[in-house]
């Protein structure tokens, strides 16, 4: 004998696309996904049972979450207030005792939710869930820098502005360096792949000292221009410019090059050297150079 078969659970199409995004989150309630998979596949006329083994929960609870959504909708998914006593701790002391360095005695920089907890006498969990609800992480440490550059917002504006309302026939390169690569050769020949054999090559090598590279990104084609020296000076830096303006010559049709690079020392003294070549002028702007 089949039993009774619950009617399929009615479902407003804005709901379907919310709890679809729930079963879908890495971030939310692992608890919560359950609940809306559960409402999905009873909407799609599921029989109870066959969602209970599905989600590997019991049938009551399947039966439970069914009637939950169909009184209260998508609040009804949502875990109610636990029983028990009030919560004794406000968590805005937890987190106000957080931002307050611990003492010295303490030998550590940063608390930890156990040492915390000691000092507050409560559960670590506690101080763990208040953590969480306010995005505190007090065992990461992440970098920042403030420019000291007086002309930075200048810079950064004439830079940006190369970007949305570039020159007419204007080139825009992108030019870095990659200084201390190792130039090495391997101590044989590398024996070449053959079918049923991988590519092979000896492990130890010989190094021929060090290689610079400079490269000249152009924004709008994505082609690369770039040369290697043996040092990083400033005398290297305007033999790469002249690498430059050998690549791009004068096209006659009032074309100009704008070289965008950071602040680097060897960059400033072959400016200030104004040892510009055919095609590379001196800028009559700070957008022509530097961010």
């Amino acid at each position: 004998m089949v039993g009774r078969v619950a009617p399929a659970l009615g479902l407003a199409d804005e709901d379907r696309v919310e709890l679809e995004r729930l079963t879908r989150s890495t971030t939310g309630s692992a608890g919560l996904a359950l609940r809306a998979r559960i409402v999905l596949l009873a909407a799609a006329g599921t029989p109870n049972q066959v969602i209970a083994d599905k989600t590997q929960v019991s049938r009551p609870t399947v039966n439970k979450w069914r009637a939950r959504y169909q009184a209260q909708g998508l609040a009804g998914l949502a875990d109610e207030p636990r029983p028990g006593p009030a919560r004794r701790l406000d968590q805005r002391r937890v987190i106000t005792e957080t931002l307050t360095p611990p003492p010295a005695r303490l030998g550590v920089t940063h608390w930890t939710s156990r040492l915390l907890a000691a000092r507050l006498q409560t559960s670590h969990v506690t101080v763990a869930a208040a953590w969480k609800k306010y995005g505190v992480r007090p065992w990461r440490a992440e970098t920042f820098k403030f420019s000291t550059d007086p002309e930075l917002v200048a810079k950064v504006t004439d830079v940006i502005g190369l970007y949305l309302n570039p020159p007419e026939n204007a080139i825009v390169l992108c030019v870095d360096e990659k200084s201390q690569i190792q130039a090495l050769n391997r101590t044989q020949k590398v024996l070449p792949m053959q079918p049923g054999h991988a590519e092979q090559r000896t492990h130890d090598y010989v190094r021929h000292g060090t290689t610079t590279l400079f490269a000249a990104l152009e924004v709008a084609t994505g082609q690369v221009t770039g040369i290697c020296k043996t040092r990083h000076r400033h005398q290297e830096f305007l033999g790469f410019l002249k690498h430059l303006a050998r690549a791009y010559p004068e096209r006659g049709d009032g074309t100009q090059i704008h070289l965008v690079m950071d602040n680097y020392a060897t960059h400033k003294q072959a400016l200030h050297k104004r040892e510009w070549v055919r095609g590379l002028n001196p800028p009559a702007s700070r957008s022509d150079l530097m961010r």
